[in-house]
C-alpha cells in the first residue's frame, strides 16, 4: 500500500482524538492582557493540517502572538449561501497543581481526553479539523462553500480574534449567512428512550465593568467618615446579594416547554428551586438564563495597613438577557448608589435567533442518524461567544458542537473548571454527526 493510500484510509474518527490531544498541548492561556503565550503556534499548526489536504489557509496576527487561521472550502454549488464553522484556540488559564492530570498534557484516562480546552473548545476544533481533512482526502466536497475559522482571544471577548477579522477582513466571510460553533449540541439524558441535544440559539449580553469610589485619604488611626473601601464594599455587597427578577425569553420558554414534555411535568420558571432541581448537571448552564446577573469578581484598594486610601476599585461581571439591557443597567445603578462610578471594561450585545429552518433540520437529522433517542431543542447560553461578532455581518449563529455524553458527567462544570475532559467516544460521535450535518446542510 502506498503512502497516499495509507493517508486516504485514515478517517476523521481515527484521528480526532490525536488532533484534540495535540491542540491541548499548545498552551494558549489567555490572561486578557497579552501576557500569555498567545495562539500563534497553535494557529500555525492548524494551518499546516489544513494545507496538508489541499487548502490554502491564511493566518491573521492582530497583535504579536495573537493569531487566527481561516480557510474556505469550495462547495459543489458556490451560488448557495456559505456556512461558517468557527472555534477559538485560546483557553482560560489553569493551575496544574489543582488537576488530576496536567492541564496541557492531553492525557487519556478513564475513557476521556483530559486538559484545558477539552470542552472549551479544542474538542470542536479537533472535530472540525478531522471532518474537513477526511472529506478533502476522500474528495467529498460539501454541498456549499464552508469557511472554517480558528480564532484568537474569545476568552477575553474576541477583540483580537473574531472582532478583529469582522472589522478588518470582512471579505473572508463573503456570502456566509449561517454559522455553528461552541456550547451546543451536547446531550442531556432524560431516559434511555430520550436524549435531548441542546442547541444554542441565544446568548446573554455582557457588561464587564470597573467600579470606582473616590474618598479622602488619611491616617488609619483616625475616625474617618469618607472611606472609599467602606463605600465600595457596601455597594459590591448589595450587587452580589441581589436577586434579579425572572424574565423568561422566547428561547428559554421553548426550552422549558420541551424539557417539561420530556420529563412529563410542566416546569415553572417562577419556582427556580424546584425547576433547577430537575435539570441535574445542566442547571448551572440554564439557571443563569432566567434572569440578568451581576457577580463581583475583583477588589483592589490601599497600599499600607495604616493608610486609608483615596480610591477603591472593583470589577463586576454583568450579563443581561436579550431585550433587557436597559432594565439591567437601571437596576445596577440603583444598587450601586450615587457615589460609585462604573465604566465598561468590555461590553457586547445579546443575540437570539429562532429555532427553525433547514440548518436546524440538518442538525436534527444528523443527530437522529447517530442516536435514535435524540431530539434537538433550543436553549440560551448564559455566557457569550464569538457569535456576537459574526452577528454584525448578518450571520445567524448556532451552538452546535455535537457530543453524546455519559449522564453522570458534569459537563457544565467542565467549562473553566478543574479536570476538564471530554469522552473519547464523544469526540468520535461528534465527527460522525458533523459529517452528516455538512451533507444535509
Amino acid at each position: 500500500m502506498s503512502d497516499t493510500d495509507t493517508a486516504r484510509s485514515v478517517t476523521g474518527e481515527d484521528e480526532v482524538v490525536d488532533l484534540c490531544r495535540d491542540l491541548i498541548r499548545f498552551d494558549t492561556s489567555n490572561y486578557g492582557d497579552h501576557s500569555g503565550p498567545g495562539e500563534r503556534k497553535a494557529a500555525e499548526w492548524v494551518a499546516e493540517k489544513l494545507a496538508e489536504v489541499g487548502l490554502e489557509p491564511e493566518i491573521f496576527e492582530s497583535h504579536p502572538g495573537r493569531a487566527s487561521t481561516v480557510a474556505r472550502i469550495e462547495g459543489e454549488d458556490p451560488s448557495r449561501p456559505a456556512l461558517l464553522i468557527h472555534g477559538h484556540l485560546d483557553v482560560v488559564p489553569a493551575n496544574a497543581d489543582d488537576w488530576t492530570h496536567h492541564p496541557f498534557s492531553g492525557e487519556i484516562a478513564d475513557g476521556c481526553v483530559w486538559g484545558r480546552g477539552a470542552v472549551d473548545m479544542k474538542d470542536m476544533d479537533a472535530m472540525t479539523l478531522a471532518v474537513v481533512r477526511d472529506r478533502l482526502r476522500s474528495g467529498r466536497r460539501p454541498p456549499r462553500d464552508i469557511v472554517v475559522a480558528f480564532l484568537a482571544d474569545e476568552e477575553a471577548g474576541g477583540t483580537w480574534g473574531a472582532r478583529h477579522l469582522v472589522d478588518n477582513h470582512p471579505g473572508l466571510f463573503e456570502g456566509v449567512t449561517e454559522a455553528i460553533s461552541e456550547v451546543g449540541g451536547f446531550s442531556f439524558t432524560v431516559s434511555e428512550e430520550r436524549r435531548l441535544y441542546l442547541i444554542q440559539t441565544a446568548e446573554k449580553g455582557m457588561h464587564w465593568m470597573k467600579l470606582t469610589v473616590a474618598g479622602t485619604a488619611g491616617h488609619g488611626s483616625m475616625i474617618h467618615r469618607d472611606n472609599a473601601i467602606t463605600e465600595l464594599s457596601e455597594a459590591v455587597a448589595r450587587v452580589g446579594r441581589h436577586k434579579f427578577p425572572v424574565r423568561v425569553t422566547k428561547t428559554t420558554r421553548a426550552f422549558l416547554d420541551e424539557l417539561g414534555d420530556a420529563l412529563g411535568t410542566p416546569l415553572d420558571p417562577e419556582d427556580m428551586e424546584s425547576t433547577l432541581a430537575r435539570l441535574g448537571g445542566i442547571a448551572k448552564l440554564i439557571g443563569a438564563t432566567l434572569s440578568n446577573t451581576a457577580n463581583p469578581t475583583q477588589l483592589n484598594a490601599g497600599y499600607k495597613v495604616n493608610v486609608i486610601p483615596g480610591e477603591a476599585t472593583a470589577h463586576i461581571d454583568g450579563r443581561f438577557l436579550p431585550g433587557h439591557e436597559e432594565e439591567f443597567l437601571t437596576d445596577l445603578d440603583r444598587l450601586l448608589g450615587p457615589h460609585v462610578r462604573r465604566e465598561d471594561v468590555h461590553a457586547d450585545k445579546a443575540v437570539e435567533t429562532t429555532f427553525d429552518g433547514a440548518l436546524v433540520a440538518a442538525m436534527q437529522s444528523a443527530l437522529l442518524a447517530e442516536d435514535p433517542a435524540a431530539k434537538a431543542i433550543p436553549y440560551m447560553l448564559s455566557g457569550g461567544t464569538d457569535a456576537k461578532s459574526f452577528d454584525d455581518l448578518g450571520i445567524r449563529g448556532f451552538g452546535f458542537a455535537p457530543l453524546k455524553l455519559p449522564p453522570e458527567l458534569d459537563f457544565a462544570g467542565m467549562f473553566h473548571g478543574v479536570d476538564e475532559r471530554v469522552p473519547v467516544d464523544g469526540l468520535r460521535f461528534g465527527v460522525r454527526v458533523l459529517d452528516r450535518f455538512i451533507d444535509a446542510s
